[in-house]
C-alpha cells in the first residue's frame, strides 16, 4: 500500500495557554477553552486525515508538558519529529512516539524546519515549510514577508485547520 506524505507543526499538546493566545485584532487563535478539549479535536483531526501507513513530518512544539507526551502514541502514521524551541525533553523521552527525530529535514528540494529559515537561504531550496509562527508573519530587515508565499509555507496548526495538510498541496502539486 502506499503511502501520503502530511506535515503540521505546533500541536502544543497540553498547553493552555495557546488556547489563550490573539491575534493583533485580539481574537483567539485557537477556539477551545481547555487544553484537554484541544487535544481531543486536534487528535480526532488527525487521525481522520492521516493512515497508518502514511509519512507524517511534525515541525516542532508538540507537547508543552511531560504528562501530555502520551496523546503523542494515539497518533497515526510514521511520524518524524522536526524538533522545535518547547521540544526540551530529554531524547528519550520523544523515542517512543517517532520514527525518527531531525533538526531539520531536506525533503523533495523543500527544507522542513520548525522556525523560518533566513532568507539567504532561497538560493538552496524550492521553500521553506516551517511553523513556530502561529498566525504571525515573517519579518526580515523591516520586511513584512507573508506566512505563506512562494517560498515561506507556514503549517503551524492555525495555519492548516488544525489538520495534517498534504506536502503535495502545501507545495502546490
Amino acid at each position: 500500500m502506499s503511502h501520503e506524505t502530511y506535515v503540521i507543526a505546533d500541536t502544543h499538546f497540553g498547553h493552555a495557554g495557546v488556547c489563550n493566545f490573539e491575534d493583533s485584532n485580539g481574537k483567539k487563535i485557537r477556539p477551545w477553552s481547555t487544553p484537554e478539549e484541544m487535544d481531543e479535536v486536534l487528535v480526532d483531526n488527525w487521525n481522520k486525515t492521516v493512515r497508518d501507513v502514511d509519512k507524517v513530518y511534525l515541525l516542532g512544539d508538540v507537547a508543552i508538558n511531560r504528562r501530555c507526551l502520551p496523546t503523542l502514541g494515539r497518533l497515526k502514521g510514521n511520524i518524524i519529529l522536526v524538533a522545535g524551541n518547547h521540544d526540551v525533553f530529554r531524547l528519550e523521552e520523544y523515542i517512543p512516539y517517532f520514527k525518527d527525530i531531525k533538526g531539520c529535514v531536506i525533503y523533495k528540494d523543500y527544507i522542513l524546519s520548525h522556525m523560518p529559515v533566513h532568507p539567504s537561504q532561497k538560493e538552496r531550496f524550492k521553500g521553506n515549510i516551517h511553523g513556530h509562527l502561529h498566525h504571525n508573519k515573517i519579518f526580515y530587515d523591516g520586511i513584512d514577508i507573508p506566512i505563506i508565499d512562494d517560498w515561506y509555507r507556514c503549517v503551524s496548526v492555525e495555519q492548516i485547520d488544525y489538520s495534517p495538510i498534504n506536502f503535495n498541496s502545501v507545495i502546490g502539486g
